[in-house]
């Protein structure tokens, strides 16, 4: 988990390697034995409802079914998009400013950042202090100028 996104190192055009690559991370997280790592990706896959009918419990117990599939398809949601198939096709138009979401759940959580529940605040803070407001599945986070360009220059 602890491994650094390098988001920003090559072309839009491969930028679905990008959220593979995050994926692949993921996965890696959701499968781990370690429950400070497992239990938040976990929980985002029933929170997104990739997977149903089970408790975070009895997902951590059988953690072992969990397969890069789902992984994808949960940030194909969080970022608005109905599966991978589409987000992977609007992944192929992204700018490198689209891709900070992926980075802000892998990179920041040691920062203090400003969440808000939706886009209005998000972006009128942004605007009055500085700063890039970015969607990060339902909430939007405001990153300072500094926190975001370190994460397009591929830096932890």
């Amino acid at each position: 988990v602890g491994m650094p996104l390098d988001l920003f190192s090559s072309a839009s055009s491969d930028a679905p390697a990008v959220a593979v690559r995050e994926a692949r991370r993921l996965h890696r997280a959701a499968r781990s034995n370690a429950l400070s790592t497992a239990l938040p990706v976990l929980r985002r896959l029933l929170v997104a409802s990739v997977l149903t009918g089970m408790s975070l419990p009895q997902l951590h117990r059988m953690r072992g079914t969990v397969q890069r599939k789902h992984l994808l398809r949960l940030l194909a949601l969080e970022a608005g998009h109905a599966d991978w198939p589409a987000y992977r096709n609007a992944l192929r138009q992204a700018s490198p400013q689209d891709l900070l979401a992926l980075g802000v759940r892998s990179r920041t959580w040691s920062t203090l950042n400003a969440w808000f529940a939706d886009d209005v605040q998000a972006s009128r803070l942004a605007r009055a202090q500085g700063g890039h407001a970015v969607r990060v599945g339902p909430h939007t986070v405001v990153l300072s100028s500094t926190v975001a360009q370190r994460l397009l220059d591929g830096q932890p």
